[in-house]
């Protein structure tokens, strides 16, 4: 049997932003970034993949650029490989025509797969260059991850990586999709479809959360969104209302808050509850009483998918009408969204409804998050 070859290409500025609290760090954003001191994330999730990866598959050869975009983050994991010189080893910073002229000539060498890592921007180069002459497959590392050919994580990213090499699952088409950062970081949502590339699917590993057994736990997928939450969105001297739910339990526990109700509200301030398992009452008057920024942080809620109005009634009309819709934070994982097509609501007043309607971001992982429609 002739050895598989697999091709794996890194945008090294994906995800970079984020800490800065950037929208996205498409070009010429990552110029700016050379200014500052600020951890590349796009390594170490390649780094992640890789490890896992070879953890299972020793034979599999593997291609990719020189430097940053591939070996640099890359060596020292073993397994066959090859350098495809499609950029200069020491060449920074990279450009997206780098990742263009990469995705092309690794392609000409012909691969089974081509992985890639970073985010949407980086998908939209992987769709110009190999339109869908060869699977694809996203490793997520960017701020912006909204397109559907992305794995969840870097370990499930291998392990789908793993099986469609030796012959298991099949290939279905998935879109392309990108925010214009630009008007998201005036509070508007625009979401772009660019096209479709050819992506892995496997039955009962993608599909099924109850199945993802391969290295992937539910407890490792509510683990990468309490990191992310903590890095990303939480700040002091901001009041957040906690919902119910194991994953908004695992956020309490990472920013070291002792005591959180798994079924009940909390109010946290400063890494401290003041108020827990709280009434509507008591919810209002401290949300109403507070001078500064109020995030409201939940999961949805039984197998319909609510996000207000089951479970966190305490959540009501009056309390969310104080709170900007921005600033509701829902987190799952993607075991339990993999169940829904929808989120939901049903406060008890249709202007707030109304206002709840349309479209949220849910965080899903490490900077992952997908786009899912309120109802």
């Amino acid at each position: 049997m002739a050895t598989k070859r697999l091709g794996i290409i890194i945008n090294p500025f994906a995800g970079a932003g984020g800490r800065l609290g950037w929208k996205g760090t498409d070009w010429p954003l990552p110029l700016k970034l050379l200014e500052r001191k600020v951890d590349l994330v796009a390594p170490r999730r390649a780094r992640s993949f890789h490890e896992e990866f070879r953890r299972m598959d020793s034979e599999t050869l593997i291609l990719a650029p020189p430097g940053i975009m591939g070996w640099e983050s890359l060596q020292g994991r073993g397994g066959p490989s090859e350098t495809v010189d499609c950029v200069k080893r020491d060449k920074w910073p990279t450009t997206p025509e780098d990742t263009l002229n990469c995705a092309r000539m690794i392609v000409d060498y012909g691969v089974d797969l081509l992985v890639f890592v970073g985010g949407d921007g980086t998908a939209r180069l992987i769709h110009d260059a190999v339109d869908k002459r060869v699977p694809v497959l996203g490793v997520p590392a960017g701020v912006k991850v909204y397109s559907a050919v992305f794995a969840y994580t870097p370990r499930e990213a291998a392990i789908i990586a793993f099986e469609f090499l030796k012959g298991r699952g099949e290939l279905v088409e998935r879109e392309v999709l990108d925010i214009d950062e630009e008007a998201f970081r005036q509070n508007k949502l625009v979401v772009k479809l660019y096209g479709y590339l050819r992506v892995p699917r496997l039955q009962g590993l993608v599909a099924s959360g109850k199945t993802v057994s391969h290295g992937v736990s539910e407890e490792d997928e509510m683990e990468e969104i309490a990191d992310y939450f903590l890095e990303e969105h939480y700040r002091d001297c901001t009041l957040y209302v906690f919902g119910p739910g194991r994953t908004v339990a695992k956020i309490a526990e990472k920013l070291g808050v002792s005591g959180k109700t798994l079924l009940g509200v909390d109010v946290v301030h400063n890494r401290r509850i003041i108020a827990k398992d709280v009434d509507e009452e008591t919810l209002y008057r401290i949300v109403s009483s507070n001078k500064g920024r109020v995030k409201i942080v939940v999961s949805p809620i039984g197998g319909q998918g609510f996000i207000f109005g089951r479970g966190n009634q305490q959540i009501s009309p009056r309390v969310l009408e104080l709170v900007d819709k921005e600033d509701i934070i829902v987190v799952s994982t993607p075991s339990k969204l993999r169940a829904l097509r929808t989120l939901r609501v049903d406060t008890g007043s249709e202007k707030v409804d109304a206002r709840l309607r349309g479209y949220m971001r849910v965080l899903t992982g490490y900077g992952r998050y997908r786009l899912m429609r309120v109802e």
